[in-house]
C-alpha cells in the first residue's frame, strides 16, 4: 500500500502534535487538577543566594510627624499592655540616627499579644526604597519579645527581587524613651532569595 502525500502530512501532523504536547507536559510540570510542579527557570529563577541587611528601626511615637501611631488602647488593668495595636511606617535608616541615610520603611503594626510579658505580635513590610532593591519588600511576621536582649523572628515571603523570600530578623534595642515610647532597633536581615 502506496502511501500518498496526505497521509504523510497527516502522520507527520500527529507526530508532531505528540511531541507538541509532551513538550508543555515537560515545561509545566505534572498537572493534579488544581496544582502543578514548575520549573523555576520559567518565572525567571535562578541560583538562590543569602543576603544580609543591617539598619536602624525607628518607631517614633512624639513629635508632629509621628511613625507610630497607637489604634486600639489595651485596658487600664494590663501591666504587659495586652491588646493594643499600633499601626507603623517607620523609617529604616543606615545608622542609629534619623538623619542617616533612608533604606526603606517598616510598614505594618504591632500588637501587644500577651498577658504575662510585653511580648508582641509584629506584622510589617521591610520596603526598601534605595539601589537595585527600590520597590521590593520583605514580610516579617512573628514575636517580638521586647525585653530580651536578642529577639528572631521569621520572614515570611517578600516581593520584587525578594519574591519566594524566606530567613529571619534579628532585632536589638539601640536605645528607648519611655517617657515618649520612642525607640531605635537594629535589625539584621538574613534573607534567602533569588
Amino acid at each position: 500500500m502506496a502511501k500518498t502525500p496526505s497521509s504523510i502530512l497527516a502522520t507527520q501532523f500527529i507526530i508532531l502534535s505528540l511531541l507538541s504536547s509532551l513538550a508543555i507536559i515537560l515545561v509545566q510540570g505534572e498537572d493534579q487538577g488544581f496544582v502543578r510542579s514548575l520549573d523555576p527557570k520559567l518565572l525567571g529563577l535562578k541560583k538562590e543566594k543569602l543576603s544580609h541587611f543591617r539598619f536602624y528601626w525607628h518607631d517614633i511615637y512624639s513629635g508632629k510627624n509621628p511613625s507610630a501611631v497607637g489604634v486600639v488602647r489595651a485596658p487600664t488593668n494590663s501591666s504587659t499592655l495586652f491588646g493594643s495595636v499600633s499601626m507603623i511606617d517607620d523609617p529604616l535608616t543606615q545608622g542609629p540616627e534619623l538623619s542617616s541615610k533612608l533604606w526603606g520603611r517598616a510598614q505594618g503594626f504591632y500588637a501587644s499579644a500577651s498577658q504575662q510579658e510585653v511580648g508582641l505580635l509584629m506584622a510589617m513590610n521591610f520596603h526598601f526604597i534605595e539601589g537595585k532593591y527600590n520597590g521590593s519588600t520583605v514580610s516579617v511576621l512573628g514575636r517580638n519579645q521586647v525585653f530580651n536582649k536578642v529577639r528572631e523572628m521569621p520572614i515570611i515571603g517578600g516581593s520584587g527581587l525578594f519574591r519566594f523570600a524566606r530567613g529571619y530578623v534579628e532585632a536589638r534595642t539601640h536605645s528607648f524613651t519611655p517617657s515618649t515610647g520612642d525607640a531605635i532597633v537594629e535589625y539584621n536581615v538574613y534573607v534567602l532569595h533569588y
